[in-house]
């Protein structure tokens, strides 16, 4: 009993310690000093740095999408529709949490083990002893810089998702490039695109969290560290898909769509 009440005392603990250093590293975009230096670098590394592979997998995946629902509706007689279904199931699902995930494995994982290295070379108490607020020097510019580019890695990615749909629908499923290219212009409508664009928000401030906070919590050397890595990638996960939940349910609410 006591082994339990123990267990339940430290995951208080733990959230309370993660709720405050969240909120810490946001309410820090407003006090000075400003890092620039360390937000570009930081930037550079979730933005530029994860272009490649976002380009990759969103490209391929609107290409299977495409193809899976050319095959499916055709048997319906509904292959016309392809462009529409794809459209909305890219911008508003998949490509907002596909990316994320992605962002999460990629960048998320390269946090976590940067401060996690840090903090075991005591290089977060050096900049305690000379006066440094870790949370502003270190955080902070992960924040932003993951609240920044994952929005814009996300826009890019669903362009070429679609682009990738179109090649598949019109090369290969023979249908009309104008009638798809008129159904991705109809659904980009102000609930489909708020949908879709609100989301990336949240998750990359999720994961930059979560990923901040298990590595500064980093203890046992190198296990330690391989351990806090693979939580910060496990939990970034888990945030993403129960908070994709709740915002498309909150959305359709607010939106007023009927289930």
């Amino acid at each position: 009993m006591r082994i339990a009440l123990d267990r339940i005392k430290g995951i208080i603990g733990q959230l309370q310690d993660f709720y405050l250093l969240s909120f810490h590293g946001l309410v820090g975009t407003l006090r000075r000093p400003f890092y620039s230096k360390d937000l570009i670098e930081q930037m550079n590394y979730a933005g530029f740095g994860s272009l490649l592979v976002i380009l990759l997998i969103s490209l391929f995946i609107g290409m299977a999408l495409s193809l899976q629902l050319s095959a499916e509706l055709s048997r319906l007689g509904l292959k016309m529709y392809t462009g529409k279904v794809v459209g909305i199931s890219i911008i508003r699902e998949i490509g907002p949490v596909l990316i994320a995930v992605v962002f999460a494995g990629r960048v998320g994982s390269g946090m976590a083990s940067e401060l996690g290295s840090m903090v075991l070379g005591h290089q977060v108490d050096t900049l305690r002893v000379f006066g440094v607020d870790p949370v502003k020097k270190l955080v902070t510019p992960r924040i932003l810089s993951a609240v920044a580019m994952l929005p814009v890695l996300t826009i890019i990615g669903d362009a070429v998702a679609l682009f990738g749909a179109y090649y598949i629908a019109v090369f290969v499923s023979h249908q009309s490039g104008t009638f798809f290219w008129s159904s991705i212009r109809d659904i980009l409508t102000y609930e489909n695109i708020l949908a879709g664009s609100i989301k990336p928000f949240i998750f990359g401030y999720l994961i930059a969290c979560i990923s901040c906070y298990m590595g500064l919590s980093t203890k046992g050397g190198a296990v330690g560290l391989r351990r806090t890595t693979t939580q910060a990638v496990v939990l970034s996960f888990i945030a993403i898909i129960v908070a994709d939940f709740i915002m498309t349910r909150v959305l359709l609410y607010i939106l007023g769509f009927t289930l």
